[in-house]
C-alpha cells in the first residue's frame, strides 16, 4: 500500500526501537529512512484494530466484540489504512528525536510501505536550521564603512521650516485658489463622453493646488477656483490600475496655511526655554546633527551586520523564507484593507529582504550561543531607569508599557543586539566616508 501524508512535527513521544538511515541532500534538507520490525509495532497495531474494531457494525456482532480474523478478513486494507493514519507520526516523532533534529516545516512523508505481518517503512524529507560555523575572527576581519554626514543651510531651512508647518494657522480664503494652497471639494468620476459614473462620488477629498502629481496645465485649472465653483480634471487612479481618469471637481472650500516668522515670539512657541533665534537655530543645528549621527549608526551598524553574514555565508532554508514571506504578504494585506494585491509582485520584492534578514537571524543565533551573550533581568530594569531618567516627565507612561512582558522582551532584545553589534565592532576595518547632504537630496529629489 502507498501513501503521502504531510504531518506536523515534534513533541514528546516514548522512544522505540527504529531503524533510521539519514541523508543529509544540502546544507538544510534532511531525507530520514524509517524501518520498524512487525515485533515492534505489532502492539501498536493490535490497538489500532481494537479501535477500528468499535467504529464498524457486522450482524450478529456487538461493536468492539468482532473476532480479530474476522475484522482482517473482511477490513484488512482498512485496517490498514487505519494503523498508518495513528502512528505514522509517532514513528517519524520518534526518528527525529532519535537523531535530535528539529524540523522548520511540514515533512513531506513517500514510499509508505506497510502490510499486516510485515515491517513499516516511509521516508520522511524535511528541513532543519543549517549548522552555523562561525570563522575565527581577529582585528579587522569585516570590511566596514562609516559615514560622516556633512549638512548645509538647505538642511536648517527645511529644518525650521518643518517646525513652522506644526504651528501654521489655516485660514479659510474667499478670493480664489494660489499655489500651495488646499482645496477641499467633491470628486465626480466621469465615463470618456462626461456623464457621471454612479457610485464613483468621492466626497470631501483634500488636493493641494501645485502638488507633484499635478501638471502644469491641471494646476492651472485649479488656481483661482473658489467655494461653489467646479472644474474639470484628470486624475491618477491607482485603485483602476489606470493611467488617469477624468472627474467633476467641486469646490467646497479654499484653505491656506499661514507659517508664523521666525522671531522670538515662534521661538518661546517652540521651546519656552529659549530666547533668542540665535539660540533656536543653534538647537535646530543641534538635532540635525544628531539626526544624521543616528542615521551613520544605523548605517554602520547594517554595514557590519552584512559583512558578518557575508562572511559566513549561511543558507536560508526555502521553508522559512516563505514562511517570512507568508507573513509579510498577510501584514500587506491588513494595509490594503481589502484592496486588490498581487501576492507574486509582493513576494518578489521582499524575497531579498526576507533570505537576509534570516541569514543574519541564523548568524545570530550562533553568536549569541557560542559567545554566551545574554542580557540578565537587572539589565533590562536598568535600561528602563536609564529611560526614566532622560525622560522624567513621562516616568509614569514609561514604566507601565515596560509593565507589558512583549515589551519587556522586545528591549530585551534590543539589548542583545547592542551585545552582538558591539562584539563585532571590535574585527571591524572601518573606512571614514563624508557624504554631503545634498548629494543626498540630488540622488533622492534631483535638486
Amino acid at each position: 500500500m502507498e501513501r503521502s501524508f504531510n504531518i506536523n512535527s515534534p513533541a514528546e513521544f516514548e522512544s522505540i526501537s527504529l531503524q533510521i538511515e539519514l541523508k543529509n541532500i544540502n546544507e538544510f534538507t534532511r531525507e530520514m529512512n524509517l524501518n520498524i520490525s512487525w515485533q515492534a509495532l505489532e502492539p501498536d497495531f493490535n490497538a489500532s484494530m481494537k479501535r477500528f474494531g468499535k467504529k464498524v457494525k457486522i450482524p450478529g456482532f456487538r461493536p468492539g466484540k468482532i473476532p480479530r480474523d474476522r475484522l482482517l478478513q473482511q477490513f484488512q486494507p482498512n485496517i490498514e489504512a487505519q494503523f498508518m493514519d495513528d502512528n505514522i507520526q509517532k514513528y517519524y516523532l520518534n526518528g527525529l528525536q532519535e537523531k535530535e533534529l528539529v524540523p522548520v516545516n511540514q515533512a513531506e512523508i513517500s514510499d509508505v510501505h506497510f502490510h499486516f505481518g510485515e515491517h513499516f517503512s516511509f521516508t520522511a524529507k524535511f528541513e532543519v536550521e543549517p549548522e552555523i560555523v562561525l570563522p575565527k575572527m581577529k582585528r579587522k576581519t569585516l570590511d566596514v564603512q562609516r559615514m560622516k554626514f556633512i549638512s548645509d543651510q538647505q538642511d536648517m531651512d527645511v529644518a525650521v521650516d518643518q517646525l513652522r508647518k506644526a504651528h501654521a494657522r489655516i485660514e479659510t480664503i474667499e478670493d480664489g485658489a494660489q499655489e500651495k494652497d488646499f482645496i477641499l471639494c467633491d470628486l465626480q468620476k466621469l465615463d470618456d463622453s462626461g456623464v457621471p459614473i454612479i457610485g464613483k462620488k468621492f466626497e470631501k477629498q483634500l488636493l493641494k493646488v501645485g502638488d507633484g502629481s499635478f501638471t502644469d496645465e491641471q494646476k492651472e485649472k485649479l488656481v483661482g477656483l473658489k467655494p461653489g465653483e467646479t472644474a474639470r480634471i484628470n486624475l491618477s487612479d491607482d485603485r483602476e490600475k489606470t493611467s488617469s481618469s477624468p472627474y467633476e471637481l467641486m469646490v467646497i472650500n479654499v484653505e491656506r496655511e499661514i507659517l508664523p516668522e521666525v522671531d522670538t515670539d515662534f521661538v518661546k512657541l517652540v521651546n519656552p526655554d529659549l530666547d533668542s533665534v540665535e539660540g533656536f537655530r543653534d538647537e535646530v543645528q543641534n538635532k540635525i546633527g544628531e539626526n544624521f549621527d543616528s542615521r551613520s549608526q544605523q548605517s554602520f551598524e547594517r554595514e557590519l551586520t552584512d559583512a558578518m553574514i557575508t562572511k559566513v555565508d549561511p543558507g536560508a532554508p526555502p521553508s522559512m523564507v516563505d514562511n517570512y514571506l507568508s507573513n509579510i504578504v498577510e501584514d500587506v494585506k491588513k494595509q490594503n484593507k481589502g484592496e486588490p494585491l498581487d501576492e507574486d509582485k509582493v513576494r518578489e520584492t521582499y524575497r531579498p529582504a526576507a533570505e537576509r534578514n534570516l541569514k543574519w537571524y541564523l548568524v545570530r543565533k550562533k553568536l549569541i550561543e557560542e559567545n554566551e551573550l545574554k542580557v540578565e533581568r537587572k539589565d533590562v530594569d536598568q535600561e528602563i531607569e536609564n529611560l526614566v531618567q532622560r525622560s522624567p516627565a513621562s516616568e509614569k507612561e514609561i514604566r507601565k508599557f515596560y509593565r507589558k512582558p512583549s515589551n519587556r522582551k522586545r528591549l530585551e532584545d534590543d539589548l542583545v543586539e547592542k551585545k552582538i553589534l558591539d562584539y563585532l565592532e571590535q574585527f571591524a576595518n572601518v573606512k571614514e566616508v563624508e557624504v554631503h547632504t545634498k548629494d543626498i537630496r540630488k540622488d533622492t529629489h534631483g535638486y
